[in-house]
């Protein structure tokens, strides 16, 4: 496994295989590396025959300057990971490496960011199209892998593939959970035990909510609200059922299609915590 910090060394690397007409693949993470990130290195290297893994916390993304401070960095443990993995190349550039001018694109994704977290977290998802669409051009792979957790962003980044032309396949991959049900996430270390044990309820809301589909829309979004907040360790950000693929809002659970998602953002302490529950995977009770 290659360890790269400039453009000049990923280049070096990566010009062998595009010469040799190799497929090249990508998991963009910023890091803070769990079973949910090696679980898409996994369906990447299995996929192609280059995995290239970057390590970039990216300022541009986080619009609480205290999140960027705090947001959880271990690049010797995340290397030591991936070289039990089939990761060919990490490519962990500066600031300064991936920006070198100021971005200052802005990009508009019409409803896809204006709602939960777009509303919640202004100006996030333009951070996220500036520093995927740059590593899509320094890498150029074939295909890149993102997690269905973060569901709004894998919504958000097929969408700039497409304003951009971009001719790169976007993959998403279940959500790894622990053996309790919490989504893993890099965020999940900076818990306390006590917001550990109680954030369990996350999914296990959003799994009695998708049995619930029997309910009206505004009364399961209630049910949902008054269970989270009535532990005294979480507290609700939003919860919205929405359509999988263009995250309109469904109105009406009755004629929800098989698309239709729970996506959910709760505050345990400081610690903001995002998960998601497919409605179709339940029966109703």
């Amino acid at each position: 496994m290659i360890v790269a910090g400039t453009i000049g060394e990923l280049d070096q690397f990566l010009a062998e295989a595009r010469s040799s007409g190799k497929y090249v693949g990508l998991v963009p993470t910023m890091g803070a590396l769990h079973r949910g990130h090696l679980s898409l290195v996994e369906c990447c290297g299995a996929e192609n025959d280059i995995t290239v893994v970057t390590i970039f916390v990216n300022p541009a993304q986080f619009n609480d300057p205290e999140d960027l401070k705090n947001y959880p960095r271990d690049l010797g443990g995340d290397l030591q990971m991936l070289r039990e993995t089939d990761c060919d190349v990490v490519f962990s550039p500066s600031v300064e490496t991936v920006y070198p001018e100021p971005d200052l694109r802005e990009f508009d994704f019409g409803m896809l960011d204006k709602i939960m977290e777009g509303h919640y977290r202004p100006g996030h998802f333009s951070g996220v199209a500036r520093v995927v669409s740059r590593l899509f051009d320094l890498i150029k792979p074939h295909r890149a892998y993102f997690g269905e957790k973060d569901i709004q962003q894998l919504a958000i980044i097929n969408k700039m593939a497409q304003m951009l032309g971009l001719p790169v396949e976007i993959v998403s991959c279940p959500t790894i959970r622990e053996s309790d049900g919490l989504a893993l996430s890099s965020r999940n270390v900076l818990l306390t035990p006590a917001q550990r044990e109680n954030a369990i309820l996350i999914n296990r809301t959003l799994m009695k909510a998708a049995m619930k589909k029997d309910l009206q829309v505004g009364m399961l979004k209630k049910w949902v609200a008054d269970t989270i907040n009535e532990n005294p360790f979480l507290e609700l950000e939003y919860f919205e059922i929405v359509d999988r693929e263009n995250l309109r809002p469904v109105s009406d659970m009755e004629r929800a299609g098989e698309g239709s998602v729970g996506c959910i953002a709760v505050y345990a302490g400081n610690v903001r915590l995002i998960d998601n529950i497919f409605f179709s995977n339940f029966a109703t009770l």
